[in-house]
């Protein structure tokens, strides 16, 4: 009986905490070093990013012996397809040096918008990046563990193979920290800007009232409209997982009203077809709501689109623009506008490092 007592005692004990050896890109620097700043835990590594005279990577991993044995993590950024192939090189690699463990950590999963096809001859590049992952070797044994935030959970978790264990991340958390310290937190509702948001993300946040918004396609008219929820007198936080708005844009747009309580607003893009953040604003504000801000995790806002939503003086703008910092070009240039806030995932990438 004591003998029992004692193995139940030795199971309770609290897991060990692993250190971990963390390298980094050059675009994640910044984060890397907010990461180590979390956990006395985490001690960061360098590498020498270089290149030939054509252009091609030279790349050189410092303290290679020193981590033999050791639990080692690689903190990545696939803002674009020049800069992967050097990331894929070290990623390829650093498991091959008799390390204990390995884990990648990509915050944003770049072609995960791109996981279906809509008709033959379409390229679902989110299955092709999750192939090249996938093939990532193993370290002394065990798979690499994948760290991703936030993509389409419920089809692309089982794109991966079994070499990789994918672990997905959300910045949920944060942005309820955030909407907690607000001076109006009992007036905030949360709007989904379609049925795919909410089913993503309803569970996370359903602590709040909710508004669902919905986008219909007619022809090349783009429709707004408010579906369920009311907004009226609350502040209502849009949230969804990314935003590109990328592209020279000229929109038209004028409001129609439909019965009595739905107030639809219709855009017709004369150039490119882009995001509905605007529309969802303007048919928020119809509909009576004191204040609208909005959350993404993944700010990708290509060609400076982050613009378009700094405030301007002779219009009501979003109260706050909350992203995370998993596009560090995105956070270096919107740093100190408003109404852009960036909500870091350091500490949760820490966390994630000890599992």
């Amino acid at each position: 009986m004591e003998n029992n007592n004692k193995n139940t005692g030795e199971q309770l004990k609290p897991m060990h905490k692993k250190h971990v050896f963390l390298f980094y890109c050059v675009e994640c620097e910044e984060l890397a070093r907010k990461v180590a700043a979390h956990s006395h835990l985490i001690t960061l590594q360098s590498i020498n990013w270089r290149s030939f005279d054509d252009g091609f990577p030279n790349l050189y991993i410092n303290n290679a012996l020193d981590i033999r044995g050791q639990h080692v993590a690689f903190l990545a950024s696939f803002s674009s397809p020049a800069v992967i192939f050097e990331q894929l090189s070290v990623i390829y690699n650093l498991p091959r040096l008799f390390v204990a463990s390995f884990t990648l950590v990509l915050p944003f999963f770049p072609t995960g918008s791109f996981e279906r096809m809509e008709e033959e001859g379409d390229v679902a590049t989110a299955f092709t990046m999750a192939r090249i992952l996938s093939n990532i070797p193993i370290s002394r044994g065990q798979a690499c563990v994948l760290s991703v935030y936030v993509i389409n959970f419920d089809t692309e978790r089982f794109y991966f193979g079994d070499h990789v264990l994918p672990l997905f991340e959300t910045g949920i958390s944060l942005l309820k920290q955030r909407l907690h310290q607000l001076p109006d937190a009992d007036k905030i509702v949360v709007a989904f800007p379609d049925d795919g948001a909410w089913k993503r993300f309803q569970k996370l946040l359903d602590n709040f009232p909710t508004v669902i918004c919905t986008k219909v396609r007619e022809g090349d008219k783009r429709i707004v409209r408010l579906k369920e929820g009311n907004p009226a007198d609350c502040h209502v936080v849009i949230v969804d997982d990314l935003v590109q708005l990328g592209g020279t844009l000229i929109d038209r747009c004028h409001a129609s009203t439909f019965g009595r309580n739905t107030i639809t607003y219709i855009y017709v893009p004369d150039l490119l077809v882009h995001g509905t953040w605007f529309f969802l604003q303007k048919v928020l504000l119809a509909h009576g709501a004191a204040k609208v801000s909005a959350y993404v995790t993944h700010g990708v806002f290509p060609k400076c689109s982050w613009e378009r939503f700094t405030r301007k003086e002779d219009e009501q703008g979003f109260a706050y623009f909350w992203i995370t910092d998993s596009c560090p070009h995105t956070v270096k240039a919107i740093e100190n506008r408003a109404p852009f806030e960036v909500l870091s995932l350091a500490e949760s990438i820490a966390d994630a490092l000890q599992i």
